[in-house]
């Protein structure tokens, strides 16, 4: 007999279906039980671009402790999909288990001897209970879910209540699945009893914490800043928060005469979509588009028009893999460079990097703040993982006495008073100069907007020493961001190290908790999270102060590595990239495993004494 994996409260569950099965539902289920028992958990859909019928994962990882990202491995693989068969069983962990339907038999050859297999009949009891063949399907979903539930101790109680939930106003549906998820939990008690040694015990770890997409969550951060345009076209991974801003409006941004106070336009291409929030924002709209990789592609000329011109404008980039269509489901870090430095000719553009749905709230009404103080665009930078996964998060906040800053806006009482106006005149030293909103004065304060080059009173002008002047002036209002940008979070080790690293975004998760693996195996490294772009001096001074630097990204070309390097203030030699691109999150055991290894690398070997 093989070892058994006992644990509780601590494991990961893989199931594997195929797309379009009507496995989803049923597996959201099941992870949404254990959080209703009080235990942490973070869920992992792994999807095909297509509408069905190729394979899916969806990965439940339960940690008591709190570790919500992927930590790598499967203690509980559930192998609905015959054609990923081979694969699914190999990623087993030693002493794990393997759930499937045993309704045909299997050679032996398909199973491997260290770990342990539950087989149960799925099809067979489907095809005795039910005539049609996608309630057959369909059921044998929720009877998985039933019968893991009594393996697992999950208490039944919670997956009636969410099956209640989830067929609301759906009777017909809500007796049927009922049913079937105690066909499953009988089936397990009379036959499988005490077949897995992974138990959910309940316990009070969740406390007040809440479920929500980070789209969902950075389409209610724009309502709350105040965004009342957006202009998008559909495109994986970010249609779901063009979808999300439209729901929270209409239930927010109705006057109650029925008047909406909000536009939300599907352009017929992405560029046409800048445009449409540029035009907006240039009118004092607070305006933004959400976007991916390709769709940034298009946009360049226009983003390169709002940058030179001076325009605010929020661009939210939900990352996948590319280049080109790429992997259009699957999650990368992969747009850093390309919005860095979005558009032609010398341009730097402000990159936000939130870490989990909490932050992509709040970074998204701090870039419309950003947007319009730093008059230019703002690119807040998701990706997959935290835009179309649930996330267990705590409750987003608001400040209801925050004030929006507009910026320097100059009113008519200033026009009036004889203020100088230039459009591109720093008076302050700041590099931010003085706009105007249409209509504020009927005679004063006007100006020509263009993207050619022009003096600092917006006069069109192709002198060498005009246009130094305005490219210089915007570059001291790329330093004057750092000021304004979320700062970036520092960790010291539990024990004096010369070794650091950097990591950002959804590698954060993983991240804190390849950290704690990596003590216990004798490395400690100081850790800094980077939140935002440009680099403030803080990031800088930590590379300086350690031997090695870490750094941790979800790109094949160490993007985040090439703005380091570009700021000419560190040294190349000093940092050691971690790169994990195959499209899915990073785990933590892919972290400990890259930093062990080139930690061996790093550290010399001792010397041996040789016998004479």
């Amino acid at each position: 007999m093989p070892a058994r994996l006992e644990r509780t409260n601590d494991f990961v569950v893989l199931f594997a279906n195929v797309n379009g099965s009507g496995s989803a539902s049923a597996n959201r289920l099941f992870g949404r039980a254990m959080i209703r028992m009080g235990v942490p958990v973070g869920s992992r859909n792994i999807f095909p671009s297509n509408i069905q019928g190729l394979p899916t994962w969806y990965e439940v990882r339960v940690s008591e402790a709190g570790h919500l990202g992927r930590r790598g491995g499967v203690d509980l693989m559930v192998a609905m999909n015959p054609q990923t068969w081979d694969n699914d069983v190999k990623s087993i962990d030693s002493g794990g288990y393997l759930f499937y339907d045993s309704s045909k038999p299997l050679p032996p050859s398909k199973f491997r001897d260290d770990i342990n297999v539950v087989g149960m009949p799925l099809t067979e009891i489907c095809n005795k209970q039910y005539s049609d063949p996608r309630q057959r399907q369909l059921f044998k979903n929720i009877m998985y879910v039933g019968a893991l539930s009594q393996l697992l101790d999950i208490e039944p109680e919670v997956i009636e209540k969410l099956i209640g939930e989830l067929y609301q106003g759906k009777e017909k549906l809500l007796a049927p699945n009922v049913e079937a998820f105690h066909i499953g939990r009988d089936y397990a008690r009379k036959h499988l009893n005490g077949a897995i040694g992974l138990k959910l015990r309940r316990c009070d770890r969740v406390g007040n914490k809440i479920l929500i997409e980070g789209n969902a969550a950075a389409a209610l951060g724009a309502v709350y800043a105040g965004a009342t345009v957006a202009a998008w076209y559909p495109i994986t991974p970010s249609s779901s928060m063009a979808e999300a801003f439209q729901r929270y409006c209409q239930r927010y941004r109705v006057d109650q005469d029925g008047t909406h106070r909000f536009a939300i336009i599907q352009a017929e291409d992405e560029l046409a979509a800048i445009g449409i929030v540029i035009g907006a924002a240039w009118n004092g709209v607070r305006a933004f588009t959400a976007t991916a990789g390709p769709g940034i592609s298009l946009m360049q000329e226009f983003i390169g028009l709002a940058h030179f011109a001076e325009i605010p404008a929020v661009i939210f980039d939900v990352q996948r893999g590319g280049p080109s269509t790429g992997m259009p489901t699957r999650t990368q870090q992969s747009d850093i460079l390309s919005c860095a430095y979005a558009s032609h000719g010398d341009t730097r553009h402000v990159l936000l990097f939130p870490a989990e749905p909490g932050e992509c709230f709040e970074f998204a009404a701090k870039a419309f703040d950003l947007a319009d103080r730093l008059q230019t665009p703002i690119f807040v930078m998701s990706d997959l993982d935290i835009g179309m996964n649930e996330w267990l998060v705590e409750p987003l906040a608001w400040d209801d006495k925050r004030k929006y800053d507009r910026g320097k806006v100059m009113t008519f009482e200033d026009l009036e008073a004889g203020k100088d106006f230039g459009r591109y005149l720093d008076v302050d030293g700041d590099g931010i100069p003085y706009r105007t909103l249409p209509g504020t004065h009927p005679t004063k304060g006007s100006f020509f907007t263009r993207g050619t080059s022009r003096d600092r009173y917006a006069r069109y002008s192709e002198e060498g020493p005009v246009y130094v002047d305005n490219m210089e002036r915007l570059l001291k209002k790329f330093d004057t961001a750092k000021s304004l940008l979320p700062a970036p979070v520092r960790r010291n080790a539990r024990e004096a190290t010369r070794f650091g690293a950097i990591y950002y975004g959804s590698t954060t998760t993983a991240m804190d908790e390849a950290i704690g693996m990596l003590e216990v195996n004798g490395i400690h490294l100081d850790t800094l999270r980077v939140r935002a772009y440009p680099f403030v001096d803080e990031i800088i001074d930590f590379i300086r102060a350690h031997e090695r630097i870490f750094l941790v990204e979800q790109n094949r070309d160490a993007q985040l590595k090439t703005l380091l390097l570009d700021t000419g203030r560190v040294d190349a030699n000093k940092i050691v990239s971690v790169l994990h691109y195959d499209g899915t999150p990073v785990t933590a055991h892919f972290i400990v495993s890259g930093i062990s290894r080139r930690m061996q690398e790093i550290m010399p070997v001792p010397l041996r004494r040789v016998a004479s």
